[in-house]
């Protein structure tokens, strides 16, 4: 999606997908062990508040599946991924952990995604926006495939206005290709793209453990 000046945004130095697959096949064998603690709440804030039983639910950016096993019986989930290291540990999670509600994992592009107009009841889209290279372009998909009256559930670090995270994600964000993600990434991203839309609105956002790192978004397809 571009500008109202007619130039594509910038919002991070993560310039294509190709840079967010060999970031997350480095990451793929220790993500569990360095971010399952620290995200846990988050995932699980946003499963809640999608988690109704009967529902289709689509995963965008569903890594490892460390939210998976968090979605309760009746409920019934597709998980999406562009790295296919990461999406192979979540088969292997489905498998273990028996997770029958799981209909499917598929290695895919959340910017092109390819299931038809409203395909789901709900979507979960946890930790991913400040990875994707074009969020924006992820977010309209995104409401193109939820049926409306569906909601769209997101969890992320949002970049810090000031105080002490400001200069520590200012120095990570110079490294933000390597590291997949970036922190730098300003909530005006999304509140600008839900203030264009005609049939999305925000039902709330509320920050999350720990030490309100990350913040919980609830947003809604109007009929």
């Amino acid at each position: 999606m571009n500008a109202p000046d007619g130039h594509k945004p910038d919002h991070s130095t993560i310039r294509d997908s190709q840079q967010v697959v060999s970031a997350y096949a480095r990451w793929a064998p220790i993500y569990d062990l360095a971010f399952t603690a620290v995200m846990r709440a988050g995932r699980k804030a946003a499963v809640a508040a999608v988690a109704e039983t009967g529902q289709l639910i689509l995963d965008v950016g569903v890594g490892t599946g460390l939210e998976l096993p968090m979605f309760p019986l009746g409920c019934r989930v597709v998980g999406i991924d562009l790295a296919e290291p990461m999406l192979r540990r979540a088969g292997e999670r489905v498998r273990r952990d028996n997770l029958a509600g799981v209909e499917g994992l598929a290695v895919m592009d959340a910017t092109r995604m390819a299931f038809a107009d409203a395909s789901f009841d709900a979507a979960i889209v946890p930790y991913v926006l400040t990875v994707v290279p074009d969020p924006t372009a992820m977010m309209d998909e995104i409401s193109r495939v939820i049926r409306p009256g569906g909601s769209i559930v997101l969890v992320n670090h949002f970049g810090a206005e000031a105080g002490l995270l400001k200069p520590i994600e200012a120095w990570l964000g110079q490294r933000s290709a390597s590291l997949g993600w970036h922190p730098q990434f300003p909530f005006s991203v999304l509140g600008d793209w839900v203030a264009a839309q005609r049939n999305i609105e925000m039902l709330d956002r509320r920050r999350i453990g720990p030490l309100g790192l990350f913040t919980v978004v609830r947003l809604r397809k109007t009929r």
